[in-house]
């Protein structure tokens, strides 16, 4: 069964490259993604970080749709922490205005999650490895210290306004949906409309990464929901169960509808993209200590890391889930990854040093999925 089939982008930098050669690849990208067939084209929202230039998705996704035709855009995810509902709402309903029925509106609720867990103990058990008919769910890895050390609350210092509290992803899309549907009321007679943005025709989704809050808000809601298997390859099937279970019917679905990423590199032959691929681990590793992911590295810097037991151990749940192959290897295990969990459309995202190599990837993926 084929589901269709979309990119996340997170605007890499390379090792040596800056930020305006990062958002140009993307914008490369996405026209190619146009003519490849890709379903939707989304932008990552990461605030910070030296190796990734996505931090504005809005601000990005405008340049973008004026560089391609016809692709669905979206957001994968605006940080409803970091903005008030308004803010979302205008931001997307002047992307709707100028480039009508086009966007995705994806939500994600990390803000809120860094800031409750850096004063309140981590309560996920630990999710242990295991194989479910063919697809690897790796034992589960605790974000709890990088969000409780200091160059967390830093980012999260400079990321809000003081004193401000972000309100719970429930509420923040209940006040976002009330504000596109317009006007906004608070049943003392007065009213505010959001223009733009009021009756802006955009596909709310909401992204999560385990079984949490963000599943169960987007089951409740009656919304799509799309879960990580990119970032937390352990919780996945958790993610996607809970959302499940808590799905009502609502305006805009009748019946769950669940879309799950995943991190692959496609080339020729399996070989070759292993060795595309091979820079992966170092650029996993550089999130995963808490440094803040670096400008990914070239096959020959990732070659030069002298890699310890610690270091393997902290990457292994990524490594091990990413798709790397040739284009039959990788469409199989992503088959599989669709088949275990359900999803009714794929998410991929792909990271190579050579920009080229990056284009070719999703070429190949896409004759090899779509023809499938």
């Amino acid at each position: 069964m084929t589901v269709p089939l979309s990119i996340l982008d997170l605007a890499p930098l390379v090792s040596g490259g800056t930020a305006g050669d990062a958002l140009r690849r993307t914008l490369d990208l996405a026209r190619h993604a146009e003519q490849f067939g890709y379903h939707r084209y989304w932008v990552a929202e990461h605030h910070l970080t030296p190796g990734v230039a996505s931090s504005q998705p809005a601000l990005l996704l405008g340049q973008i749709a004026a560089a391609t035709g016809h692709i669905r855009l979206g957001s994968g995810a605006v940080q409803t922490g970091f903005l008030t509902p308004l803010g979302v709402v205008e931001q997307f309903g002047m992307l709707d205005a100028l480039h009508p029925g086009r966007f995705d509106l994806g939500l994600g609720r990390s803000a809120q999650r860094r800031k409750s867990v850096l004063t309140e103990p981590a309560d996920e058990p630990v999710v242990e490895a295991r194989v479910v008919d063919g697809l690897l769910i790796p034992k589960s890895f605790s974000f709890t210290p990088i969000f409780r050390s200091s160059r967390s609350a830093l980012f999260f210092r400079l990321l809000h306004q003081p004193d401000a509290t972000p309100v719970d992803l429930d509420t923040a899309i209940g006040d976002i949906q009330t504000l596109l549907a317009g006007p906004y009321t608070d049943g003392e007679g007065n009213e505010a409309r959001a223009v733009p943005g009021e009756g802006a025709d955009l596909e709310i989704w909401v992204l999560g990464s385990s079984g949490g809050e963000s599943a169960r808000v987007a089951g409740a809601r009656g919304l799509p929901f799309a879960a990580n298997y990119h970032v937390s390859p352990a919780r996945v099937l958790e993610a996607v169960d809970a959302y499940r279970e808590a799905f009502r019917p609502s305006a805009v679905l009748s019946e769950p509808h669940v879309m799950v990423s995943a991190d692959v590199v496609v080339a020729d032959d399996d070989e070759t993209a292993r060795h595309l691929a091979s820079p992966y681990g170092l650029w996993v590793r550089s999130v995963r200590t808490g440094d803040g992911a670096i400008p990914y590295p070239s096959p020959a810097e990732a070659a030069a890391h002298e890699w310890t037991d610690e270091d393997r151990e902290l990457v292994a749940d990524r490594v091990e889930t990413q798709f790397a192959g040739s284009p039959s290897t990788v469409a199989e295990r992503l088959d599989t990854l669709r088949r275990v969990t359900g999803a009714d459309e794929l998410l991929v995202t792909t990271m190579t040093y050579d920009h080229a190599d990056r284009v070719r990837s999703f070429e190949l993926l896409a004759k090899e999925w779509l023809n499938s």
